[in-house]
């Protein structure tokens, strides 16, 4: 199968009439300067796909269920109490068709790997299902189904509060000792399809112990780690009440953190921190929209990307499904914050779109454990941008990213996953 493109996005920058041929989901061949052949299809410019380093895909069946004022001052964790009513009412079947849902959405926005960080493992009364990855399994299915690629995260949950505090009633479905947990990753890596990749995700701080956290680690081989951290105040308070530390700063001093880690959120972080994650090599798991509906606060992306850190974005509750609106609301973020226009540029990429895609593709590729890019030998993970939205009128290279991230109203109705699961290939 080939697709031919007028312009892509190729690792040294932009390259006019493109030929890419594609074999069993990657990318086998890239001629540049070419005419198309009669067989090719012919798409208008080229963008690599962008990775979507967190979801928690169940959670889209419930957006739009929360948008009410409760009797108190609503935030997280109020937010929380609502998500555990909702989530017993989740079977596997339910998981399934909303997952599969959910990543058709992520196809058609853009994103085109998902990192599926995946707590729901048991019944609602927390008893195993029969297949201890009954729930990954479904999520697989759901990926496989929708045509999007899959970096597998089951999550590890033990307890309810730092210091090992016991679980709730609602939390039952999310716990394992290390022991069920190494179980389930390898029943877990053993659904996945040819391309997928398993890694695991301590949940939090607050739901595992500083030994499980020590004993989880090599389970995850050379897989993705990812964790939730420092994503609201009263998390940072917490942490420091029970260990003399703010969160990332604990983390960083008890584990080997390193360029296989994902910090996801990281929003309540100070100056020695974000040096200190740049240093290591991790990644920020950005979520904006998500970070924006729960009210969190706001990570200095502007600051942390001037000092070379690596981040990606990711959809995480999933209340709303659109790439360019995760970028978008990250570079307006800082706006707000700093009071000032691009901030997400630099001297040496000027434009903000072209900058901040650039940065949430290879740091999104690196925390999900794939290459990024187009070029031979990679997944053919392609989004076409679609010549018929007005936003690209007249527009060309980074101004075809500014316009579709801070301008335009929606991208190419495929991507190349969406492509080859139509077509067989």
């Amino acid at each position: 199968m080939a697709l031919w493109f007028e312009t892509a996005l190729l690792d040294h920058g932009w390259t006019d009439r493109v030929r890419l041929t594609l074999v069993d989901g990657r990318i086998e061949r890239v001629e540049v300067g070419v005419e198309p052949d009669r067989s090719d299809e012919r798409h208008f410019a080229a963008l690599p796909g962008l990775p979507n380093l967190h979801s928690h895909a169940f959670q889209r069946a419930m957006a739009g269920l929360t948008e009410v004022r409760g009797a108190s001052d609503d935030d997280f964790w109020s937010w929380r109490e609502l998500m555990y009513r909702f989530v017993a009412k989740i079977g596997p079947e339910q998981c399934e068709a909303i997952a599969a849902l959910a990543y058709a959405e992520m196809l058609e926005s853009g994103f085109t790997r998902v990192g599926e960080f995946h707590y729901l493992h048991h019944a609602p009364d927390g008893s195993r299902y029969a297949d201890v990855a009954e729930m990954s399994g479904r999520i697989a299915v759901a990926a496989d189904t929708a045509g999007i690629g899959l970096t597998l995260l089951p999550v590890f949950y033990a307890h309810g509060g730092f210091g090992g505090q016991a679980p709730g009633a609602a939390q039952a479905r999310f716990i394992n000792g290390v022991d069920g947990f190494a179980d389930l990753v390898a029943r877990a890596g053993a659904m996945l399809p040819s391309d997928g990749v398993i890694g695991i995700a301590p949940h939090s701080l607050r739901a595992v112990t500083p030994d499980e956290l020590g004993a989880l680690l090599p389970i995850a081989g050379g897989g993705p780690v990812h964790i939730h951290i420092a994503e609201q105040v009263k998390e940072v308070d917490d942490c420091i009440a029970w260990s003399g530390q703010r969160p990332v700063r604990w983390l960083l001093d008890a584990v080997p953190v390193d360029a296989r880690w994902t910090l996801v959120h990281a929003t309540h972080v100070d100056r020695q921190e974000v040096a200190e994650i740049v240093a290591r090599g991790a990644v920020a798991g950005l979520c904006p929209i998500t970070e924006a509906n729960l009210g969190d606060g706001l990570f200095p992306a502007s600051a942390f990307l001037d000092s070379g850190g690596a981040l990606g974005v990711g959809s995480d509750s999933n209340v709303r499904i659109d790439a360019a609106e995760e970028l978008r609301v990250l570079e307006y973020g800082q706006r707000l914050t700093l009071r000032g226009r691009n901030q997400l540029a630099s001297a040496e990429r000027p434009s903000t779109g072209a900058r901040l895609f650039d940065a949430a593709v290879r740091g999104g590729g690196q925390s999900l454990g794939v290459e990024t890019g187009l070029a031979a030998g990679r997944p053919a993970d392609i989004v076409s941008l679609d010549r018929s939205d007005p936003a690209f009128e007249g527009r060309s290279g980074d101004a075809l990213i500014d316009s579709w991230i801070l301008g335009g109203t929606g991208i190419a109705r495929r991507s190349r996953r969406a492509i080859a699961s139509r077509c067989g290939a």
